[in-house]
């Protein structure tokens, strides 16, 4: 054997020995297993595997949020952790190349560092550093799980978290992709030659609903809180409940890596964001000079790009890593790209922001309608409808979102843009008064379904749309889901809660539709000698557009005509649908030995061993968006974790909600591992418990992380 090989065995004996010690070698900096015994919080885990957290302060809540969720999905949050840090590479190699430079290009860590003490509140940074502690205490405990030596993180990396994340929920991801490929990207691109896939995932989005007293049978304020996420992976919502004496009692959804709920109820409050989709990035070419590549032309005279060095290290194979640099830019307005096509900016909203934390926080203790329009109007969120009710009848709606004052109307701002000009520079943003919102509205309904803000209830009680530019993309249409809304919830002025449950679960397409228009015209045009395409335009002409499970139509029309959201926005084409049409057709035949299949037959909920049908479909209330395998589409996001939560005429708050799979969301030896989805494939709902004494009679557990015997 050579020296080398020795010397590799001898640090590797050395490692198994330390592991055995009480400080494990994946940490950075040893720490003792006392650091956590000051916390002093409960979990209970429920019948369902629910975590219920109850601290004695706001900080040891979130320490114990920390432990609980580690429990349930620990490599989602270290991976979180990995990719706000710059370091997936050096576990996953190159997969993980591009998202370690974009950390170092956005500067996320010069955001955090100068932002940390000076943005966030003591009491915020004291519930980050409870969570990262709560991350730490179960690394330490389970050593054989712990990815890299990212150990110890602190509540600065649970604020990078967010700051990383956030612009990727409005697509700057996308678009510094673009911006990297070897050709000059055309970002006006023309919608109506957009081919989607029948379940494409980017009509992902949400739905949320709520309905005041005068609108109900029973005089209740209800509110369906009903966001679409994947049902896996790092935005993947899971359920808990929140509990300090400090006045925090939260339940509700969240996200691997988060010490607050992000859409859920109080006793007194409850809300949901939709996503929206407002143009919070604007792209500029760079005028470079002609002797110096660093120097960029700005309104008469030339600047100097800030150049930076990020370094990346990457996995190859075994123990063996390769570090390699590379340079990244910065200008006026942000981040610089340069391609052998052009040099080019990205601004994009909510740049030097640390506070989302601290607003969702903010919203989590809010008691009333005022408190929450005090959170929201923070403004550190940049995007997101949000639709609130309350235990007084209460309904308010926001179109939230940082929007741009941009000052030149002559460009298209959907396009790249002259970074060459001051006309070209931002200047500032709307004021949060100013964004369209709605207060009581006399219908006692509002909606949001990722649709236009502007008919978000009935008649005069919607916004004004005449106010706002059109370079600021406010949508100005309506999805299915709000037609079907609006179609439901909207017509009727006495809701039951039997009616409320049956109208959040509608399966149907309005008549107003993209699926319809396009149905409806596609029939008119079509014929065929082939008897099973006449059978498939037969079974399409008796179809009454529901994708309930027992229907034999759906999967023919949701195949062939690709529902989106506006007609006016993409071209009908007889040739593609009708081409998309006879493939789906054979398929079906080599699949079932027909084309009359059932819808459950094909769409799928499968986890572990459990394989269930389900209901509705893409841009449905009741929404399922899928892939396919072996033949048949298995769900893979839509409908997930969500609430209705009602207050009766005298305040008292009850709730229901369901997860897709159920809370152990990666140990599939957990029988909470699938022991919702019984339930969610039949449109069911469990209870919320949150008095602790309802949490008590139905206890499957309960324990207090930090005061365990030394390992």
């Amino acid at each position: 054997m050579s020296k080398k090989y020795y010397w590799l065995l001898g640090l590797l004996l050395i490692g198994l020995f330390i592991g055995r010690k009480n400080y494990i070698p994946l940490f950075n900096e040893p720490i003792a297993l006392d650091t956590f015994s000051d916390y002093d919080v409960t979990i209970y885990r429920d019948t369902w595997g629910v975590p219920h957290i109850f601290g004695e302060k706001d900080k040891d809540t979130a320490y114990g949020l920390a432990y609980a969720h580690s429990e349930d999905d620990f490599k989602t949050i270290q991976n979180i952790l990995l990719a706000t840090r710059g370091k997936l590479a050096t576990i996953y190699g190159k997969d993980g190349a591009a998202n370690d430079y974009m950390v170092q290009l956005l500067r996320i860590w010069d955001v955090v560092e100068s932002g940390y003490e000076m943005q966030l509140s003591e009491d915020v940074r004291a519930i980050c550093d409870g969570y990262a502690d709560g991350i730490n205490h179960y690394a330490k405990r389970h050593p054989e799980e712990v990815l890299s030596g990212i150990f110890p993180v602190s509540g600065k990396d649970i604020v990078a978290g967010f700051v990383h994340r956030t612009p990727l929920m409005f697509g700057l991801d996308r678009v510094l992709g673009k911006l990297a490929s070897e050709e000059k990207p055309k970002f006006a691109f023309d919608r109506e030659e957009m081919e989607w896939g029948p379940f494409d995932q980017t009509l992902l989005g949400s739905n949320v609903i709520a309905v005041a007293p005068s609108r109900s049978a029973d005089k209740y304020t209800r509110i369906a809180i009903n966001s679409h996420q994947p049902w896996s992976g790092p935005v993947a919502w899971y359920e808990a409940h929140l509990h300090s004496e400090e006045g925090w009692n939260m339940n509700g959804g969240l996200f691997p890596g988060s010490p607050v709920v992000f859409v859920g109820h109080n006793e007194n409050i409850g809300w949901s964001h939709t996503v929206n989709d407002p143009d919070l990035i604007d792209v500029y070419e760079l005028e470079i000079h002609p002797e110096d590549e660093n120097q960029y032309f700005l309104h008469g005279k030339w600047e100097a790009l800030e150049v930076r060095e990020a370094i990346i290290t990457v996995k190859l194979w075994g123990p063996f890593k390769w570090t390699f640099k590379r340079e990244t830019l910065w200008s006026i307005h942000g981040p610089v790209i340069r391609n052998p096509h052009g040099t080019y900016a990205v601004r994009f909203s909510g740049f030097g922001e640390v506070r989302h934390v601290e607003q969702w926080f903010r919203m989590n203790k809010s008691r009333n309608l005022e408190d929450f329009g005090k959170a929201m109007s923070m403004l550190a969120l940049p995007m997101f409808n949000t639709a609130y009710a309350d235990k007084n009848g209460n309904l308010y709606y926001v179109y939230n979102a940082l929007l741009p004052i941009r000052g030149n109307d002559n460009y298209d701002w959907h396009d790249i843009v002259p970074g060459n000009t001051a006309y070209s520079l931002w200047r500032g943003y709307f004021a949060f008064d100013d964004l369209p919102q709605v207060v009581n509205p006399q219908s006692g309904f509002i909606q949001n379904c990722n649709s236009t803000p502007f008919l978000v209830s009935i008649d005069g009680d919607n916004p004004d749309g005449s106010f706002y530019p059109q370079n600021l993309g406010i949508e100005m249409f309506q999805t299915n889901r709000a037609l079907r809304a609006h179609e439901t919830f909207g017509e009727d002025k006495s809701i039951t809660r039997e009616e409320f449950h049956q109208y959040k679960y509608d399966t149907q397409y309005s008549k107003k539709s993209v699926m319809a228009v396009n149905l409806k015209k596609f029939l008119s045009e079509a014929s065929s000698e082939d008897p099973d395409i006449m059978k498939a335009l037969d079974l399409l002409q008796n179809w009454n557009l529901d994708t309930d499970s027992l229907s034999v139509a759906t999967h023919l029309a949701i195949s062939a005509i690709r529902p989106k959201y506006n007609p006016e926005k993409y071209k009908y084409k007889y040739d593609r649908i009708m081409k998309r049409l006879k493939q789906t057709v054979n398929s079906l035949n080599e699949k079932f030995g027909t084309i009359d299949v059932k819808w459950g037959d094909i769409m799928r909920l499968r986890r572990g061993n459990t394989d269930l049908p389900l209901s509705g479909g893409p841009d449905i209330l009741r929404a399922i968006y899928s892939k396919e395998k072996e033949g048949v589409r298995v769900g893979t996001a839509g409908d997930c974790y969500y609430e209705i939560v009602e207050w009766d005429p005298d305040g008292n708050v009850f709730a229901q909600s369901i997860h897709q799979f159920g809370s152990a969301t990666q140990d599939s030896n957990s029988i909470h591992y699938d022991d919702q989805a019984k339930l969610f494939s039949k449109h069911q709902m469990k209870p919320v418990w949150m008095d602790l004494e309802d949490i008590k009679l139905n206890l499957e557990s309960s324990y207090r992380p930090g005061k365990e015997n030394p390992l």
